[in-house]
């Protein structure tokens, strides 16, 4: 293994810190959006479930399978430094250079403009209508205004040092995870439909799509492969203590622990919010229905399943509820990923693949030029107006790393069978396996079935190539 550069980091986290980065960073606004489409395409209550297992399986095997990693390789920078040991520097920058332009920035700035719109059921001022500036097609309204605060603010208090960062995450998390448990009990116990519960029952294993085909063989798979998009999406992020490994006391097992803690909690709450979703609603609605219950699941208004699930308990103050509820998610969420992302660029940029800056620590101990960048760039993307469009991309190219560094646990058994493995991916080599092959299941059936989706995404990973080859000739050159 090659040597380390992190001496200058803190080790401050312990295993609450590490599972709340890993928690807080995985539940965002997905969870009570996604499963209004996924309805849509699946239309049975029965394999909207399972396609939610589905998700919580497969999130775990990777969780338990990246354990392995990052015992082996508890360094700052986490999966970019996995792919470039197991392949090459390469490979690690095609990561390195999707995580910045796509993935992680922007996640941050969708995470953002959610925030943000959401305030504004709290707050009318913040408004898409409530243009600040206008210029051709370049608009900026008081929602991007404050999506672009919030992305500030969390950077400044991230540049502080990663106990600021982890008091954040800590606070936040609770607070989400007691608001989502409370969300849960209501659904499941107060707010019952028994109506719904009783139509849901009659249709439960009865997919159908939405011109009233009954679903069967590979067209079934088909659709659960393009609903998973959203519940995979919704479970992402889990990945993201893994990049801080630098900052984590006793790393080799508080790692492992800490991702197969975080996602359990998440996947269990995610299965148990889709049931008070069901307990609450019909699945199958009317998109021109008059009440809640007409629209049921795949027709709530904006997709917003949370308000419309209790909004026979509160009424119209139940999109107040859910908006309060969303804006505390979505801020706890975005310090998750800006506190994570920049340790990817303090990683890229000590391999001379990143602006050599962003590989400098502060006095406080964090890469603090790494998180201005990352900063700059999303906040850039939440004024394009194109971040929406980026995250149906970001799918495809976070499966296709997801499986090359699981492929890159066998490659490292066969290269270095004798580096120390203080933690062994659990199921090792069936279930990693498993992983691979559903990965790519559902990475085919998006390629083919969602192209417009999709392959961009996979060209943005592409473009890639030819910028690693302009890097290392500029930095050649700055040497030379």
């Amino acid at each position: 293994m090659e040597k380390s550069n992190d001496a200058g980091f803190r080790k401050s986290l312990n295993i609450i810190d590490s599972t709340a980065i890993v928690a807080g960073s995985m539940i965002g606004s997905g969870i009570f959006i996604v499963s209004a489409d996924m309805a849509r395409n699946l239309g049975s209550p029965g394999y909207l479930l399972l396609a939610w297992v589905i998700t919580g399986i497969m999130t775990l095997i990777a969780a338990l399978s990246y354990g392995e990693l990052a015992a082996m390789m508890p360094r700052a920078g986490g999966q970019y430094v996995y792919l470039r040991e197991a392949f090459n520097p390469f490979s690690g920058f095609l990561y390195g250079w999707t995580f910045f332009m796509v993935i992680q920035t922007g996640t941050i700035a969708a995470v953002a403009m959610a925030f943000s719109k959401f305030m504004g059921v709290l707050v009318p001022w913040f408004a898409e209508s409530n243009i600040l500036f206008s210029m051709g097609s370049v608009r900026i309204t008081t929602v991007h205004l404050l999506a672009i605060l919030m992305i500030i603010v969390l950077t400044y208090n991230n540049v502080q040092g990663i106990r600021n960062a982890k008091w954040v995450q800590n606070f936040f998390t609770a607070i989400k995870v007691i608001l989502l448990v409370g969300f849960i009990i209501i659904g499941l116990f107060i707010a019952k439909n028994i109506p719904a519960v009783e139509a849901n029952k009659a249709i439960f294993w009865q997919p159908v799509s939405l011109n009233g085909d009954l679903l069967s063989g590979w067209t079934l798979v088909v659709a659960i492969g393009i609903a998973l998009v959203g519940s995979m999406f919704s479970a992402d992020a889990w990945n993201s203590i893994t990049f801080a490994a630098a900052e984590v006391k006793n790393p080799k097992k508080t790692i492992p622990y800490s991702l197969l803690l975080g996602v359990s909690i998440v996947i269990i709450l995610y299965i148990l919010a889709n049931m008070a979703y069901l307990n609450t609603l019909p699945l199958r609605g009317n998109p021109d229905g008059i009440s809640v219950a007409d629209r049921g699941m795949q027709y709530a208004t904006n997709d917003r399943l949370g308000s419309a699930s209790i909004y026979g308990l509160f009424g119209a103050g139940a999109a107040t509820i859910m908006a309060a509820f969303v804006v505390v998610s979505t801020f706890g969420c975005n310090n998750g990923l800006i506190l994570s992302g920049a340790r990817v660029y303090y990683a890229m940029a000590n391999d001379n693949l990143f602006f050599r800056s962003a590989g400098k620590l502060n006095k406080k101990g964090v890469p603090s030029n790494g998180l201005i960048f990352q900063a700059v760039w999303a906040s850039l993307l939440c004024l394009s107006g194109t971040y929406s469009e980026l995250l149906d991309y970001v799918v495809i190219a976070v499966l296709l790393f997801y499986i090359l560094t699981i492929v890159g646990i066998y490659v490292l058994r066969f290269k270095k069978p004798d580096v120390l493995r203080p933690y062994k991916a659990f199921g090792y080599p069936v279930l990693p396996m498993v992983y691979i092959i559903g990965a790519a299941t559902m990475m085919f059936i998006l390629l083919r079935y969602k192209p417009d989706h999709t392959w961009p995404g996979i060209y943005i990973v592409l473009i890639g190539i030819p910028v690693f080859l302009a890097w290392r000739r500029f930095m050649d050159k700055v040497k030379g």
